[in-house]
């Protein structure tokens, strides 16, 4: 059924495109109709963070920044979703246009800048859905706060959903918030995430559970970047690292349309450097911090390559642009062989 629609959706603004198959999904959904969209995967339970995970593939932050469409999305099988990014006040983002698809190369480029409701009406449309799976929040902070002042931010988006978040998830990787990617210098790191970690002992005490916060990167650090944010992330004994978010680099796009467009740009161009990060992280960190896997996933042997390098679990988006639904069984189904395969060897947290 994707592949009727994708032609039509791809002949709108990219934007445009997202909520209208957003807002279809929705109808599906409540229609009963969602079956006919995409089969629902078999269980592939994995325990992380803490966490039983009905399969080890999720949705990646920034298809539904409200929260808006929860259940809907986990209807098309889904084991976990992200929604967000959400900052603790409403803002608009970036001007229009700020996404555009670049078809050939089954990429998307993004500079949407964290535009969302704010905290409390995500908080509303969470209190409002079913939620047939794993539920995490990703948190930022407002573009027109002060690096300096970040750590308030984030504090009162992590208070916020703490009560209702699975997992929380620090985003201090997006390339669309001016001055953002400088909190993963290391000292900056080292104070914002310590900062977090107190709160998160101190919620967790007051709520009587405690909530997995994770830290998601970028996949444009150095070498000798990534080795700082590894010892920082150690040092504080993190939940968990999500690998990686959106690229700046144009590598081998030069002449593609819409490539000198700015903002971070996601699909099969990400996939070898954001698996390259993640392959680093994983060498780097201790078992005990698992990693999830995100960026350039476009069919199920591309989700094996993510676990083969680390991940315990698998998050999707623009893949969904160009495979539609049916690229989450793909990947479930692979990831299930690699698993049973006698040969395959042990693989991280599955």
């Amino acid at each position: 059924m994707y592949g009727v629609a994708r032609p039509l959706l791809f002949r709108l603004d990219a934007e445009r495109a997202h909520g209208l198959a957003l807002a279809s999904l929705d109808a599906a959904h409540r229609a009963g109709l969602v079956p006919l969209i995409a089969k629902a995967p078999a269980p592939l339970p994995v325990e992380a963070f803490g966490l039983r995970f009905p399969n080890p593939v999720g949705l990646a932050a920034g298809l539904d920044k409200n929260g808006a469409h929860i259940d809907a999305l986990f209807a098309l099988g889904f084991g976990s979703i992200e929604i967000g990014t959400v900052t603790p006040r409403a803002q608009d983002g970036n001007p229009r246009p700020r996404m555009f698809r670049l078809p050939r190369h089954r990429a998307l480029i993004n500079r949407l800048g964290f535009n969302n409701r704010g905290v409390e009406a995500l908080l509303e449309n969470v209190g409002r859905a079913k939620r047939d799976g794993i539920l995490g929040i990703n948190i930022g902070k407002n573009k027109d706060t002060p690096n300096d002042d970040a750590a308030d931010d984030y504090l009162a988006c992590l208070e916020r959903v703490y009560p209702v978040a699975d997992y929380v998830t620090v985003n201090i990787s997006s390339p669309n918030t001016a001055g953002l990617r400088e909190l993963q210098e290391e000292q900056a790191l080292r104070r914002l995430i310590g900062t977090l970690r107190d709160a998160q002992e101190r919620l967790a005490a007051q709520h009587g559970r405690r909530v997995p916060v994770l830290v998601k990167v970028a996949p444009d650090l150095s070498d000798d970047d990534i080795e700082a944010a590894a010892r920082v992330l150690s040092d504080l004994h993190v939940d968990g690292v999500i690998a990686t978010n959106t690229t700046v680099s144009r590598i081998n796009l030069q002449a593609a349309r819409h490539a000198n467009q700015s903002g971070g740009l996601s699909g099969e161009p990400l996939m070898n450097k954001s698996t390259t990060v993640l392959r680093m992280l994983r060498t780097r960190l201790p078992d005990t911090i698992p990693l999830i896997g995100v960026g350039g996933i476009l069919s199920g042997a591309d989700a094996v390559k993510k676990v083969a390098a680390g991940a315990s679990l698998v998050q999707l988006y623009s893949g969904l642009i160009y495979r539609g639904p049916a690229l989450i069984a793909d990947c479930v189904e692979a990831i299930r062989r690699r698993r049973e395969a006698p040969s395959r060897g042990n693989v991280p947290n599955l």
